[in-house]
């Protein structure tokens, strides 16, 4: 019986979770079978939590991608992260332990754009710093 760990077939389905089981079971030498038992048995697990969709943002119109650090009043927490969450710029919010309390990864159209945003930002009650920053290429 040929083994294949469940990280092996996890980033197969990070870069494409549509990938046909058999087109899997083919690749790890497998029947359709066990991958189809595998995968249940991770959403089962909680491992895989959700199938989703990676956006161009690009040829939507979006030029600028920017990963923002928030520094925040401890008190005012968790109003900031419920106010972010309803913005549509934010893509994703984290809630870090590095050099910010949170990070917010944000499209605009351009930096104009961008610089409002910041500026909003600025004027949330309990926001301390904001530190944006360009993506200039995405690598991995």
């Amino acid at each position: 019986m040929v083994r294949f760990s469940n990280l092996e077939l996890l980033k197969i389905l990070k870069e494409n979770a549509r990938m046909p089981f058999l087109h899997i079971a083919r690749l790890f030498g497998v029947s359709e079978t066990a991958i189809r038992k595998k995968v249940k048995k991770l959403e089962e697990e909680g491992v895989i939590r959700r199938y989703t969709i990676e956006i161009d943002y690009k040829k939507l119109g979006y030029e600028v991608q920017a990963i923002i650090g928030l520094d925040v009043k401890p008190e005012q927490l968790i109003n900031i992260i419920e106010q972010l969450k309803e913005l549509n710029e934010v893509t994703s919010l984290y809630s870090t332990s590095g050099d910010h309390v949170l990070i917010a990864e944000c499209w605009f159209k351009d930096s104009n754009e961008l610089m409002s945003f910041v500026k909003k930002l600025n004027s949330m009650a309990g926001v301390t710093r904001v530190c944006p920053a360009i993506v200039v290429e995405k690598i991995k």
